[in-house]
């Protein structure tokens, strides 16, 4: 950064002063923290205004850092990979644009230009591949994808509305104390890693259910070999 942009930062409070000895100020390792988390948030949208109320509200850089970087980090660790829409064709055995638009719509392939894309979760594109050996189409399987899509947005707001009711408004109401910004951000990283699991869970007993249901039913209408 230059000086004038480091001074604009301090101008505006979002960084505190140097160390000054003499005519010359120092900078120190909360001062970089302090830029790095700004230019963090920055390249993620917030403008200034909004980077300045976080940093006042959390009281220290280091607390700050640590839950902004909470709220950003990814849930799980996948790493994208890139698809061309030949290879996306092939692989869902048309070349239909419509699929492609719903998978962007879902989220699921992120276009990056000269008709390149990313797979957000190559998981997810490993499980097209089988349902298409299983001889469900690639639209059927984004029919499902979709549906979902849906139950888990409804699932993760469910999720965030907890964390919201039982530790941010009981936080803020305590006016949000520097000591436990940490508690904060400890209670959001872990919240997702058991979101994860209790849906994983819940899931496994609700696939059992629908399974037994739905061929019991199946099983019912096979034909009685001693009645031949």
């Amino acid at each position: 950064m230059t000086v004038r942009n480091v001074r604009a930062h301090q101008s505006r409070g979002l960084l505190p002063p140097p160390e000054v000895r003499g005519r010359t100020g120092y900078y120190g390792a909360e001062h970089v923290a302090r830029i790095e988390l700004i230019r963090e948030l920055q390249a993620d949208g917030f403008n200034l205004e909004l980077i300045r109320r976080l940093l006042e509200s959390a009281g220290s850089s280091t607390a700050a850092l640590r839950f902004t970087r909470a709220l950003r980090a990814p849930f799980g660790d996948e790493a994208p990979e890139i698809i061309t829409a030949e290879a996306l064709a092939e692989r869902w055995g048309s070349g239909d644009p419509k699929l492609l638009k719903r998978a962007q719509e879902l989220g699921i392939m992120r276009p990056l230009g000269d008709g390149r894309y990313e797979e957000v979760s190559p998981t997810l594109a490993r499980v097209s591949g089988e349902l298409a050996e299983l001889g469900i189409s690639a639209r059927q399987a984004l029919e499902v994808a979709g549906s979902l899509r849906r139950h888990a947005d409804s699932v993760a707001r469910a999720y965030m509305k907890l964390f919201v009711e039982a530790v941010w408004k009981p936080f803020e109401a305590e006016g949000r104390p520097e000591e436990r910004w940490p508690e904060v951000s400890e209670a959001l990283e872990r919240l997702r890693p058991l979101a994860a699991e209790s849906l994983h869970a819940m899931f496994g007993l609700a696939m059992d259910d629908a399974t037994e249901r739905t061929f019991g039913r199946q099983l019912e209408r096979l034909p009685d070999p001693a009645k031949r």
